[in-house]
């Protein structure tokens, strides 16, 4: 049986994250719904979709990746005019291409990537509502880029973990974290082989703490020492996070990005 792997983009305002849901109001529920009225399945009947990470409500997706079983047969490009036409305006199927039956859209990533965007204004988004985080006091990059060096490598993030997180383990691998600045705006990218719930946005807080000089940039150090979410900043926003996609081997041949990942400032 044919498997299909999909490159996905969409805003998260609006949804309840990427995780189907008895109110069908999230990401995976219009996506599974889109493919079974693609395949003209019976009503009850579904395209059971996997996805490389899961993500919260509000949080968006420049390219998430699924996988799928189905006996159809198809066009690659057909995967993505079909569904399309079935989705809502923020969804959107990226790419297509059938991929082997070894392939996992979670298991087969070696690395998943996020990056958070973050206005410094005076002044509240309006245009960027939903899709930018926002401080309103100076940030200061060469603080936050020290501290940003205490958390990679392999390292127990404990103090960055939501209390719902349902991982095995709080040991993850930071391969890299990268902040820039364009004109009001910061890009923060991360990347692991995986993250905890809300890990990204405790780190957020942290980080902006040290941007602001509330704190030097060894506390966060300190911070990660501690392995307790009771000593690090209060969990940031989700409107700027967006999860920017897995990392495949190549032999896989899948895209390693889309049009949305270089629209973000």
């Amino acid at each position: 049986m044919p498997r299909i792997a999909l490159g996905l983009s969409y805003s998260g305002q609006g949804y309840l994250g990427w995780q189907s849901q008895p109110e069908g109001n999230t990401i995976q529920d219009k996506l599974e719904a889109a493919l079974a009225a693609f395949c003209g399945l019976r009503k009850g009947e579904r395209v059971v979709t996997l996805c490389a990470g899961r993500t919260d409500t509000g949080v968006h997706g420049a390219m998430q990746v699924v996988h799928f079983d189905t006996p159809l047969q198809r066009e690659e490009s057909s995967w993505v005019r079909g569904p399309n036409s079935y989705l809502p305006q923020d969804i959107a199927v990226q790419w297509a291409k059938e991929v082997p039956a070894q392939f996992h859209s979670r298991g087969s990533a070696m690395a998943r990537r996020y990056a958070y965007v973050l206005l410094q204004s005076a002044v509240r988004p309006s245009l960027e509502a939903g899709r930018v985080g926002w401080v309103h006091h100076p940030l200061s990059l060469a603080p936050m880029l020290q501290a940003a060096q205490y958390l990679l490598g392999e390292n127990d993030f404990s103090s960055f973990r939501a209390a719902q997180c349902q991982a095995l383990s709080p040991v993850k691998t930071m391969r890299d974290i990268h902040i820039s600045q364009h004109g009001p705006y910061w890009r923060f990218e991360f990347e692991a082989n995986a993250f905890l719930h809300h890990m990204i946005r405790n780190i957020m807080g942290c980080l902006i703490a040290v941007g602001q000089e509330k704190y030097p940039p060894q506390w966060m150090q300190q911070v990660l020492a501690a392995r307790s979410r009771k000593e690090a900043a209060p969990t940031f926003s989700p409107d700027g996070l967006y999860f920017l996609g897995p990392v495949y081997e190549a032999h896989w041949g899948l895209p390693e990005r889309t049009p949305a990942y270089d629209w973000l400032p």
